[in-house]
């Protein structure tokens, strides 16, 4: 009798008071997320306190939950609730790592910051073909050009100066021209932004924050490409932040690139903003037809020097492609690319009719746009998880991309305003409604949103 009454006790309580078997649930991290994420971030999650209806959960550092916070927090809760069905949230502790233990292994101080010297260098290492000769200037980017050659004979005098402007208009070959110019006579440092947080993270892991900083704050001349890739990464924004004014006390020379205007920058530290904002803010435009016409001349000139052949296209051809193509400098030089090619497999020379019918499926051909695919593409653009932008919460950096994907949707797909509203986590039609009234008027209103609909449009049609 006793038996059976503790085998119906235990049945009620089993849930409530359920120890979690810790190494089985990271054994069902590794097979959800695949080994290189489980090894990278979640196999150093430890168990640290374990309640009814939540858990606290230790990490090494602060970056280490930031990164996990963003990326994978709701996974992890789904798969812990599988465990136990009554937790309802994580919480994480910083746990610090035993920097003093005789077991850590000692390496050669110089030999660290050689491998991310070379590293950096072997990943980096300025194009000696992307020089300030062959930057081909228009009204769209004579400005940039213009400062570019100006921070180059004064250091410091613009600091920072801070390039921006859609993809492919020549940012990089702005910032490599300016790192050419004055790499003879100063230490420069020319990196992307993605792999300044690549080498951060492998820094991190390796407990070598120390020969990090070193490295980074001793350039005097510091060119970082693509700014726009820190949003919404706390813990690298702290080390970016800590860096730029590094190198501002110092009197280093900063050059910045970015997709769009310091202010702008949604996701950022507004300390960050503010200091990048305090320089020079400059702006490279879409190119106009003028200047697409002298840089598809220019290239068709660099092709024959290098190929030692003529390429005979007429000014009729030449100025089709120029007044067709819409978004950047690189799909102008890559639908050049693929006339020049039909060109010489067929042997002939092009007429305009010919053109035509190559970039056919370039300039004419009908794209199957769904409420989907634009949905992925705004989240990736806004560098935000889907999920989040789809769900409730009303926050500018979710609310604004929200919006941006139902004005898409309603312009750019068949769809209703009811289909769309139920494609967006079941919202009314009034919502949708609303949010293309409201990207309608900003879009006319602020050249930055402009920009941002006609580089996702771009994205959405390749």
């Amino acid at each position: 009798m006793d038996k059976n009454n503790r085998k119906k006790q235990n049945v009620y309580i089993s849930e409530e008071e359920k120890t979690l078997n810790w190494d089985e649930i990271q054994s069902s991290f590794s097979k959800t997320f695949g080994n290189e994420i489980y090894t990278s971030w979640l196999q150093k999650i430890s168990l640290v306190k374990e309640y009814n209806d939540y858990l606290i959960l230790g990490v090494p550092t602060r970056f280490f939950r930031d990164w996990i916070v963003s990326r994978y927090l709701d996974k992890i809760l789904e798969l812990v609730k599988s465990f136990k069905l009554s937790l309802n949230r994580i919480e994480f502790k910083i746990i610090e790592e035993n920097k003093n233990s005789s077991d850590l292994i000692k390496i050669d101080e110089l030999n660290k910051v050689t491998e991310i010297k070379d590293s950096i260098l072997n990943y980096n290492r300025l194009n000696p073909n992307l020089n300030f000769d062959n930057f081909i200037q228009g009204k769209s980017n004579d400005i940039a050009l213009s400062y570019s050659k100006k921070v180059c004979e004064h250091i410091s005098r613009y600091n920072p100066l801070y390039i921006c402007g859609g993809v492919g208009l020549g940012k990089t070959h702005l910032l490599n021209a300016i790192g050419l110019e004055l790499q003879s006579e100063n230490n420069v440092m020319f990196i992307s932004a993605e792999r300044f947080m690549y080498h951060f993270i492998k820094s991190i892991k390796k407990n070598d924050m120390v020969n990090f900083k070193d490295f980074f704050r001793k350039s005097s001349v510091f060119i970082i490409d693509d700014i726009q890739f820190i949003r919404g990464k706390e813990s690298l924004q702290e080390e970016f932040f800590h860096t730029f004014n590094s190198l501002m006390d110092k009197g280093s020379q900063i050059i910045i690139s970015a997709d769009r205007t310091p202010m702008k920058l949604d996701r950022v530290q507004e300390r960050i903003k503010s200091r990048l904002a305090g320089g020079l803010v400059v702006d490279i435009d879409t190119p106009d037809l003028e200047l697409k016409i002298k840089i598809i001349k220019k290239k068709i000139i660099e092709i024959e020097n290098q190929f030692k052949e003529n390429i005979n296209l007429s000014d009729d051809i030449i100025n089709y492609i120029a007044n067709e193509t819409k978004t950047s400098i690189r799909e102008l030089i890559g639908i050049l690319n693929r006339v020049i090619a039909f060109s010489r497999v067929h042997n002939k020379i092009l007429t305009i009719s010919d053109t035509k019918n190559i970039l056919k499926d370039v300039f004419s051909q009908i794209k199957v746009i769904t409420v989907d695919k634009i949905q992925n593409v705004v989240s990736n653009y806004f560098n935000i998880p889907l999920s989040e932008m789809l769900s409730q919460r009303r926050s500018r950096p979710l609310a604004r991309p929200r919006q941006i994907a139902m004005f898409l949707s309603k312009k750019m797909t068949t769809r209703s305003l009811p289909e769309i509203g139920r494609r967006f986590a079941n919202r009314d039609h009034t919502t949708v409604i609303h949010a293309v009234k409201t990207i309608t008027r900003l879009s006319e209103q602020d050249d930055e949103m402009k920009k941002n609909i006609n580089q996702i449009k771009s994205l959405l049609l390749e």
